[in-house]
């Protein structure tokens, strides 16, 4: 699902609207009709719901969904913040259709703000996704008068006060909510960390734009879905072998950190690959031998980190590196003989990434399509320092189309750059997978998938949404609080089959 910025969806609206055709208030109509099917799923008709609204579309929106609710027998209260004369025609056709079934309370000055009594739900219409400048005045001290509450908060389509496209540089007067639904779209605002307490879950909901004019809008952000995710799986003939499925070649472990390297590598076999080596120092013999016995071992010389690769790397259609492999010298000048030998997409992550923060110059030797899965701190370390995260954000994109890689930058929506600028949002995961051992399992899965004959990008892509939905079945049976790594690589086979039967029903 693409992810566009306020301009193109106002476009998107204009366009609707004449070509459908539909009129502007019954396009309104159609929205806020949208929000009412997702609320009535979720919350009943014994809890109270308080509506407050500006003066524009936004607020238009609030007084639809007040009706609509009153029609299903919901106890509704519709308060609107008038200040000036900017009411649009939109809002003030639905006010009145409004105001002849329930009395509306108007907020015209501060002093009227004591008047606004809370229980039940608020529902946040003041502002919508078009706002370029900050709340103050009246508005402010409303939004500051819903924060305190302590009532359940949603906001119609973007919270008030939140920019939908920058940063928002002022957050003294951001509605802060628990659900956004927002019409058609994300917005890009929702991927930002920083924003989470303005954004709290969200949901998307179609209001019917014109699919053909949104698909012709160029847009440099997309989401990861499952009906997406579904087109990138491939199918396996009757008469495959091993041989068939790829041979990855995992460089992973030092003393102290072998299950880095456990980890890596039965996310690497239960991912798919055909055949898996480790290389790894001498002191992880056993371990290994023991924990995975589908993998074979190739032992490096020193007996407690990597000093040199393997010999034949031809031997493999993808390398993992980094998993716990430490950052010592010899552990440098071993990666450094890797990217000199090896030409192909590797997948480079953890310790690895930190060798390259120490050494830039190294980034110039990896090899086109390199997949890097760096957490924010290791992306700033190959990168530089960030005010905000849509600086991030932009520094992802630059650094993916300058070094031609595909960065996985991990977080809550985990964004995959591709050297051709695109970033993609990831819309699978929990808070439990921040846990050690998380990146291990990841840098496993995409390895596996390239040795399989994923394109780098597709892999990328692949692996990040499986190790999201894989976590998120680990939740439900052990719960966000008690989810390790290993529950993720133990639900790898559930996350296939489920995005398999979802894609198979559509």
């Amino acid at each position: 699902m693409k992810v566009l910025q306020a301009l193109q969806i106002r476009e998107a609206d204009a366009y609707t609207i004449e070509n459908e055709p539909i009129v502007s208030i019954d396009l309104m109509e159609r929205a806020s009709q949208a929000f009412v099917n997702w609320f009535t799923q979720r919350f009943d008709n014994s809890n109270q719901v308080n509506i407050v609204c500006g003066t524009g579309n936004n607020g238009g929106d609030g007084l639809v969904i007040g009706r609509l609710l009153l029609q299903m027998e919901y106890k509704v209260q519709v308060w609107v913040i008038k200040v000036g004369s900017g009411a649009t025609p939109d809002f003030l056709q639905n006010y009145q259709r409004l105001s002849g079934l329930i009395d509306i309370y108007e907020i015209q000055e501060p002093s009227m703000i004591s008047d606004l009594q809370f229980s039940g739900i608020i529902i946040d219409a003041i502002f919508g996704s078009g706002l370029a400048r900050p709340v103050t005045g009246l508005f402010a001290k409303v939004i500051n008068k819903m924060n305190k509450s302590s009532t359940i908060r949603l906001a119609v389509d973007i919270a008030s006060g939140l920019f939908s496209d920058q940063p928002t540089l002022d957050s003294t007067a951001i509605s802060q909510v628990h659900y956004t639904v927002s019409f058609q779209v994300p917005k890009l605002a929702f991927f930002i960390p920083e924003n989470d307490p303005y954004v709290g879950e969200w949901q998307v909901v179609d209001i019917g734009l014109s699919s053909e004019f949104i698909g012709n809008l160029k847009s440099s952000y997309s989401t990861l879905d499952q009906d997406y995710v579904f087109g990138l799986l491939t199918t396996r003939n009757k008469y495959s072998h091993k041989g068939n499925f790829g041979r990855a070649l995992l460089i992973s472990g030092s003393l102290g950190k072998m299950g880095a390297t456990v980890l890596g590598s039965r996310a690497c076999m239960r991912t798919g690959v055909g055949l898996l080596t480790i290389h790894a120092p001498r002191c992880g013999y056993p371990i290994l031998q023991t924990a995975i016995p589908e993998a074979m071992v190739s032992l490096d010389e020193n007996e407690h980190f990597i000093s040199a690769p393997p010999v034949d790397l031809d031997l493999y259609q993808a390398i993992g590196v980094g998993p716990g492999i430490d950052t010592t010298p010899p552990v440098e000048a071993a990666l450094k003989q890797l990217l000199d030998k090896y030409d192909r997409p590797m997948v480079v992550d953890a310790d690895a990434i930190n060798i390259l923060g120490k050494n830039r110059e190294l980034l110039k030797s990896l090899p086109s399509n390199s997949i890097l899965t760096p957490h924010p701190k290791e992306f700033e370390r190959i990168s530089q320092k960030h005010n905000n995260s849509f600086e991030v954000l932009e520094s992802l994109r630059d650094f993916a189309i300058q070094n031609k890689v595909i960065v996985v930058l991990k977080g809550a929506h985990t964004a995959i750059a591709s050297p051709q600028g695109e970033i993609f949002f990831n819309t699978t995961g929990n808070p439990g997978m921040a846990t050690g051992g998380s990146g291990d399992v990841l840098t496993g899965m995409i390895t596996s998938l390239v040795a399989q004959g994923h394109k780098p990008l597709n892999a990328a892509k692949l692996g990040v949404y499986l190790h999201g939905l894989a976590g998120d079945l680990g939740a439900q049976s052990q719960g966000e609080e008690a989810l390790m790594a290993s529950d993720m690589v133990d639900h790898i086979a559930q996350a296939y089959t489920k995005i398999k039967e979802t894609g198979s029903q559509n």
